[in-house]
């Protein structure tokens, strides 16, 4: 007699163990990046790049985000290597950007007085002396030239033919390292005169320090965010299907507080560690901390969860999202709207932290007001509702959003002390969370099903990427010609017209709504406010009485 076959056991789904794991990874991966991150800019300051430079660093790392992180989204989803990118993204970032370590400062170390540095190290070579120049052009029609070396001033005067027995003349610096240094400059555009032009990098050659600087620091980070860039649509993607394949998309968004927390704990520790530790290590520890904890987060993404498919054909989704968006009054204000905060966003955290050095703040003052503007948005969440139902529609909050962003950059420009940013950073919740409140819902409007992702993906790439990029790249001039302060009040002002402008346009713009009947089915009747039924409800009968009459004429003309 044949048995029986045993019935197969149903796999169990834990959803709630995978949301946790989710939020574990994101928590790390978030803290490692605001140990980071945040204090890029200053660190090239340190290197001695220029307001421009940094600029144009952080635009090309912005726009090569924009472009290279979809792509490779889709070709880990269709090939099926989602894993595999997490885990190389999250170890390889690690270990490329300590290269910048490499690098010495080519500038003025503006911290040189926070350490006792009376006693001057007698090993040349030694980190700690901070030697720099200020300029080495070397012009080849003058006969005197000025350096500055250790804030002494240096003049040489320099022949009309170099020789072999030049030696120069120094006034006001009897350091053995500095007549090294003009030695060298001298043997530099000897040998500089000799090599022919036609060498390979032979125009690298002829530039100064601050200029190969600049070239080796953009390529570094340009190969950086080439490996972080695919982690974190590659993470979410594979996170939302997980969730959908067992229909609880709901939890999804539970996540994100995760990211804002670790964020707001990566920069509030790494500013009092480099700050306690800063006449021992330096600028080291913002570096380390980084890689320390994309180390760490690798264990977390190999169990993540993500839910495996065949290959699939990529989807078109990217362009059903700018349809709806293109074919939609208010999406199309709320894209433009998007643009122009990035920007002023991108200036914010580009040259926010070189204002309050301005204003003899440390890394300490730094790192936590970051972290309280991150609690604020944090904190924002369980606001929202309440302040949308009674502003009575959620665009309002976009306004709000703009407005808040305005005073904070007003406040920016005449900061005075170390801890005198903290108040506009409190209000970073009734900006940048009640814009980003406001675009969900936005999305939520328009979205046909399967398309809400991909439409919260395309005004983050529009804000985080090309308004950020197209931001950094521009604020770097301004900062060059006029200063910070005047950048600030300029993005103010900018902000606050605009303002004006959004809350006419949206009040006279007619608001479409698509109705989601999943949505509505699973909501319960007490968390629909009365004037978003009341308009479902118009707009429904408007359409049904609408298609009657559209009947009724067709049957009156046959």
């Amino acid at each position: 007699m044949m048995k029986k076959p045993a019935m197969q056991k149903s796999k169990q789904w834990n959803i709630k163990g995978a949301v946790h794991l989710a939020g574990i990874f994101h928590f790390l991966h978030s803290c490692g990046s605001g140990c980071l991150v945040p204090f890029l800019t200053l660190y090239f300051r340190h290197l001695g790049l220029t307001a421009t430079m940094t600029g144009i660093i952080m635009a090309s790392k912005h726009l090569l985000a924009l472009v290279w992180r979809p792509i490779s989204s889709v070709l880990a989803r269709q090939y099926d290597k989602r894993r595999t990118v997490i885990v190389g993204s999250l170890l390889s970032s690690a270990l490329v950007v300590l290269l910048l370590l490499l690098f010495p400062s080519a500038g003025i170390k503006a911290e040189s007085g926070r350490c006792n540095t009376s006693q001057p190290s007698a090993d040349p070579t030694d980190g700690s002396d901070f030697t720099t120049l200020e300029s080495i052009n070397i012009p080849s029609q003058s006969n005197a030239n000025v350096y500055s070396v250790n804030h002494k001033t240096i003049i040489t005067e320099q022949p009309d033919e170099l020789s072999s027995t030049y030696t120069p003349t120094l006034v006001n610096s009897s350091s053995n390292w500095s007549i090294r240094a003009i030695r060298s400059l001298r043997n530099l555009e000897e040998q500089q005169e000799e090599a022919p032009h036609t060498e390979f990098l032979g125009s690298l050659k002829v530039m100064d320090a601050q200029q190969q600087m600049f070239f080796l620091v953009l390529f570094v980070i340009v190969l950086w965010e080439f490996m972080a860039a695919p982690l974190e649509w590659t993470a979410d993607d594979g996170l939302y299907e997980y969730l959908d394949f067992v229909d609880a998309t709901g939890r999804h968004k539970g996540v994100k507080v995760w990211k804002q927390l670790g964020a707001a704990v990566g920069t509030g520790m790494v500013g009092i560690l480099v700050t306690k530790l800063y006449c021992r290590t330096g600028t080291v520890t913002e570096f380390y901390s980084y890689t320390a904890l994309m180390i760490l987060t690798a264990p977390t993404a190999a169990l993540f969860p993500l839910y495996l498919r065949k290959r699939e054909r990529a989807t078109s989704g990217g362009f059903k999202a700018l349809q709806l968006v293109y074919g939609n009054s208010q999406a199309l204000l709320c894209a433009i709207t998007v643009v122009l905060t990035g920007m002023a966003t991108s200036a914010v955290s580009d040259f926010l932290l070189w204002q309050m050095q301005d204003h003899n703040a440390m890394e300490i003052h730094m790192g936590i007001s970051l972290a309280l503007a991150y609690l604020s948005q944090a904190g924002f969440a369980p606001l929202a509702g309440r302040l949308a139902r009674f502003l009575k529609y959620h665009g309002w909050l976009m306004v709000l959003a703009v407005i808040s962003l305005s005073l904070q950059c007003l406040y920016y420009s005449f900061l005075w002390g170390p801890w005198a940013v903290v108040p506009a950073q409190m209000l970073a919740g009734f900006s940048t969370g009640a814009l980003w409140w406001s675009v969900t819902s936005q999305c939520e409007d328009i979205a046909t099903p399967g398309t809400e992702v991909t439409l919260i993906r395309l005004f983050e790439a529009l804000s985080l990427e090309l308004g950020a990029g197209l931001g950094s790249l521009m604020v770097g001039f301004v900062v060059q010609k006029f200063g910070l302060k005047i950048l600030f009040q300029g993005i103010s002002v900018i902000l606050a017209l605009w303002s004006i402008a959004l809350a006419v346009l949206k009040w006279k713009i007619p608001r479409q709504r698509r109705i989601n009947y999943s949505r509505l089915l699973a909501a319960d009747t007490s968390e629909v406010s009365e004037s978003e039924s009341d308009q479902e409800k118009d707009w429904l009968e408007t359409a049904m009485e609408d298609a009657r009459q559209g009947n009724k004429w067709k049957m009156d003309k046959f």
